[in-house]
């Protein structure tokens, strides 16, 4: 079980604090710190069963900046997330084979 967690986002706060409330020690990703690599992320995504933009967050000002309104490949978003790891979109729980995005955060205790 991975938690790809942002500390100073309350929404990946709050689901972190929901999956040890049941017990349950994650390993802990701080992804900011320890960006995916393609690979990685393209695991994630396989696990997640969504499209890579699907998976951005368009409100970062390096979206807005760069990104907005533009037309990418799946791989060109991938590329731009392991560029730019602000633009994934957090929390993401990970367990065996199926990861979900806590958003809202309840939606970790899908997979618990």
């Amino acid at each position: 079980m991975v938690i790809y967690h942002n500390p100073r986002c309350r929404k990946s706060r709050e689901a972190l604090a929901l999956v040890e409330e049941k017990g349950l020690s994650p390993q802990i990703r701080l992804y900011l710190k320890e960006p995916l690599n393609k690979e990685e992320l393209t695991g994630v995504l396989e696990k997640l069963g969504i499209s890579a933009e699907a998976l951005v967050r368009k409100g970062e000002a390096i979206y807005k900046e760069t990104y907005k309104g533009q037309t990418l490949s799946e791989e060109e978003w991938i590329e731009a997330m392991v560029r730019h790891p602000k633009l994934i979109e957090r929390p993401i729980l990970e367990v065996g084979a199926k990861a979900v995005v806590g958003r809202p955060p309840e939606r970790v205790l899908e997979l618990l």
